[in-house]
């Protein structure tokens, strides 16, 4: 085995982690500042590629929340919809967010739909260009394999 990878795998074990920590800071800070979903689940798909290149692209298409590039970008397509729904049933134009707070006794935790939205946003964002970016790494997957056969 190449050193290299060698070094990269071990890499990769602490640092999926942490890109992953800092893509959902990202996804939660864009609420009130710049970044949300569409940052936050770039984030995410560094993490993917990490894995992707340490291990092989079906290792890191695997690790993914629903274990298919494409069922989590569908997901995400399905949640960012769902947060329009709210906005319908109280007459109001579709994707008119809804904003409320959350009393939880010490303090008071604002929410909204735009946060559905934009965890919808991520989620899509990080299967479709996760999905893309592993294909990517898997083109040359196949002829590494046919040359160690030869």
């Amino acid at each position: 085995m190449n050193p290299r990878i060698v070094i990269l795998d071990v890499v990769a074990r602490r640092l999926y982690w942490v890109i992953l920590a800092a893509s959902l800071w990202v996804l939660l800070r864009g609420h009130n500042e710049p970044g949300g979903g569409f940052i936050g689940g770039l984030v995410a798909v560094s993490a993917s590629v990490l894995w992707g290149l340490a291990r092989s692209p079906a290792e890191a298409a695997r690790r993914l929340p629903t274990g298919s590039p494409v069922t989590l970008a569908a997901l995400g397509v399905l949640v960012a919809g769902l947060s329009g729904l709210p906005a319908l049933g109280q007459g109001q134009a579709f994707l008119t967010h809804w904003w409320g707070s959350l009393n939880l006794g010490f303090t008071e935790l604002k929410i909204s739909t735009v946060l559905l939205f934009d965890i919808g946003v991520y989620l899509c964002v990080w299967g479709a260009l996760a999905g893309y970016a592993l294909a990517l790494i898997d083109i040359d997957e196949p002829s590494s394999k046919r040359s160690r056969e030869t």
